[in-house]
């Protein structure tokens, strides 16, 4: 019997002749190992089904744009990191850190449960902490570089027009949007409004500012200007 990757709404049936052995979800070739399939299961059982479909979406499009770009990459890494990269959203991994660092935290113990080594846990846990930091992660190593590039064409829209408008339709069928836009936008703001002291320095500032009664971040300005020298 051929492996079973379980993935959205349908079972997706691979081929053993490969070395790794290949799927295709959305018409996307994707790895299939049961790293990957334990990576797809965590992210289902621990997101709300809009960002299970954000996260796979994500996945094949980093995918994608790796394969328009001719990337030599870690297509294990890339998948855990990619589908884990939100798990700072959940309940269940809420806590006083950032949410990209809670969810880098999971997405690190998820790795090393599964026993991959330090390096390549490494690179996951910066894939997820430095997702919605590109002007430092697009310039680390390529597994991160291709998750923020992944998170972006879905969460932005960075290089839609790269990708084949069959490929996207594809994926938008297999894994629809589900109100994407604003149950990302209330995921956000009520992290600004329960945790505002860890939005300060990230782009969830900017919810909190636009959408948050009452926030009030405090200044980088003001942190240098008050500290404790004399000039």
């Amino acid at each position: 019997m051929k492996p079973i990757l379980n993935a959205g709404r349908r079972a997706i049936d691979v081929s053993s002749q490969h070395v790794p052995a290949t799927a295709r979800i959305a018409g996307v070739p994707v790895p299939d190992s049961p790293l990957v399939s334990r990576a797809v299961e965590y992210a289902r059982d621990c997101s709300e089904p809009y960002l299970f479909n954000h996260v796979m979406r994500s996945w094949l499009f980093a995918i994608t744009l790796a394969e328009l770009r001719g990337a030599a990459y870690d297509a294990e890494v890339l998948a855990v990191s990619t589908l884990l990269h939100d798990l700072g959203l959940a309940e269940a991994f809420s806590g006083p850190l950032r949410f990209e660092v809670e969810g880098a935290n999971a997405a690190r113990a998820f790795a090393r449960k599964e026993g991959l080594d330090e390096r390549r846990t490494q690179l996951i846990w910066d894939s997820v902490a430095l997702n919605s930091t590109p002007s430092i992660c697009l310039h680390k190593e390529t597994e991160v570089a291709l998750c923020t590039v992944g998170v972006g064409v879905d969460w932005g829209g960075w290089c839609h027009d790269s990708i084949a408008e069959d490929r996207m339709k594809s994926i938008l069928q297999a894994f629809p949007r589900l109100d994407m836009k604003r149950r990302f936008t209330q995921a956000v703001c009520g992290i600004a409004a329960s945790r505002p002291e860890t939005t300060y320095d990230n782009f969830a500032r900017d919810f909190g500012e636009r959408f948050v009664p009452g926030y009030q971040p405090s200044s980088s300005v003001d942190s240098l200007l008050s500290s404790p020298f004399e000039e």
